[in-house]
């Protein structure tokens, strides 16, 4: 893996140096070709990792009006997108979960009840780290989860790399987070990015509740199935799971009784989302989060000083870079031209559109960071789109969902590293049962695209 991110880091720096000093090609503009000199540097440096993301992001700031794609003024301004606010509002409410540990409570109370037997506690793991990712960021369900499933693994002596119970407790940590995490806006920033990216090119916005009703089936229809498949690929190899009860009612009796504080945030979360689901296509979802966030300091739940320990500000810096470089592209002609240059006079239909973007998303979100897939493709697949007349919601759908669906490698998502840092499985555990996923996964999106969208009113 590392040789070939070497290939692509420098086969990435001689096509930008390339098209750089190249001609600019008929009915393309200098601008254009300049922003597409910036898109191939930003997506090699996005998939090798030479520099970090979020300095990948602020890089694209600095050349955008640099190499005169566009003025100072627009590239910045950029920067205020609504969805950038939403995003680091969601932050702020998932940070007072875990500093007044009301997550952690929530998760011991739910996991106690079905510590009966091996299948139900495997069960409640893989189900609650699901659910925890329909309200707060995968990479935080995984690492508030990580130390309540060590507890359990060192419960049952488990050991390490081991017992097949061991890696499926950990494996359903991370795989019912990236299931889950798809379900809303709050479970990653690649969802709120895909929207922003739509409202700043076509000036729709995708309220929550109309997000929940498009994915939310999708969402269970493919944890049923990956709950199915990792019963029947590993085959479970501990009957006594006494050890996990113990674990978790001391754990609990550690935590002691409700606190004030837990009480306000759950009251305050609560809602914020009642919200975002009956309010957002009125006042937007930012306006709604970052009064959700004022709450948390009017009643001194957090403090600035706990907001800028949890949050990670390198992730709202990518993501400003990646909705600038969007805008760039559109604004410049060059995603236009990409699109005209791929498909030529070809015509596609709308599903096998649906299809091929689909593909393409679930595959290199597999080998690079899923926000930075859809900063990639989504661009691109909005003027491939507009060529076909194809419904810009469905395409925003076709990229942001496939790309959260990421299940073989520990670098596909920070859900799949934590997860793996626990040391009860290996790469080739995860990849036993990983593209099988991702295959199940890509066929049963498409088939609910096809069959159930059109129900509710979406259609191609």
């Amino acid at each position: 893996m590392r040789r070939l991110k070497v290939i692509v880091f420098f086969l990435g720096i001689l096509i930008a140096i390339f098209l750089l000093v190249m001609k600019t090609p008929s009915g393309l503009t200098r601008a254009g070709q300049n922003a597409i000199v910036i898109f191939v540097f930003a997506v090699t440096m996005w998939i090798t990792g030479v520099i970090p993301l979020p300095v990948t992001g602020i890089t694209v700031f600095a050349l955008l009006p640099l190499f005169k794609v566009l003025p100072v003024k627009t590239v910045f301004s950029l920067f205020g997108s609504d969805a950038v606010f939403f995003i680091l509002g969601a932050f702020i409410l998932a940070a007072a979960m875990l500093k007044t540990k009301l997550s952690t409570r929530f998760a011991l109370h739910f996991l106690s009840f079905f510590d009966r037997t091996s299948i139900s506690l495997f069960t409640a793991v893989f189900v609650f780290s699901a659910f925890l990712a329909f309200w707060m960021p995968e990479h935080a369900v995984a690492a508030l989860m990580l130390p309540v499933v060590l507890e359990i693994a060192g419960g049952l002596k488990l050991t390490p790399r081991k017992e097949t119970f061991g890696k499926m407790l950990f494996l359903a940590i991370a795989w019912g987070a990236i299931v889950g995490g798809v379900a809303t806006f709050l479970g990653g920033a690649r969802n709120p990015l895909a929207v922003g990216m739509l409202y700043e090119n076509y000036n729709i916005m995708i309220s929550f509740s109309k997000w929940m009703l498009a994915v939310v089936p999708i969402v269970i229809i493919i944890l049923f199935i990956v709950w199915i498949l990792m019963r029947v690929v590993f085959k479970i190899d501990v009957a006594d799971v006494s050890g996990a009860r113990r674990s978790l009612v001391k754990k609990m009796d550690e935590m002691g009784k409700i606190s004030k504080a837990e009480l306000v945030t759950a009251v305050i979360i609560i809602f914020t989302i009642i919200a975002w689901i009956f309010f957002s296509s009125y006042i937007g979802l930012a306006v709604i989060a970052l009064l959700g966030s004022l709450l948390l300091f009017v009643f001194k739940i957090v403090n600035w000083k706990d907001i800028e320990n949890y949050i990670n500000w390198g992730i709202i810096l990518m993501y400003g870079g990646a909705i600038a470089l969007g805008s760039a592209l559109e604004i410049s002609g060059a995603a236009q031209w990409l699109a005209k240059t791929i498909i030529g006079e070809r015509v596609f239909s709308p599903y096998l559109f649906v299809l091929v973007i689909s593909f393409i998303s679930i595959i290199l979100t597999e080998g690079m960071s899923n926000v930075a897939t859809v900063a990639c493709i989504l661009p691109i697949a909005f003027s491939l789109g507009k060529s076909f007349g194809i419904n810009p919601i469905v395409v925003t759908f076709a990229v942001a969902v496939p790309s959260g669906l990421a299940f073989c490698f520990p670098i596909s998502t920070p859900a799949n590293a934590i997860a793996f840092s626990s040391g009860y499985y290996r790469i080739k555990d995860s990849l036993k049962l990983g593209i099988f996923l991702n295959i199940i996964s890509f066929l049963i999106f498409n088939l609910m695209a096809r069959f159930y969208w059109p129900v509710i009113g979406l259609k191609p």
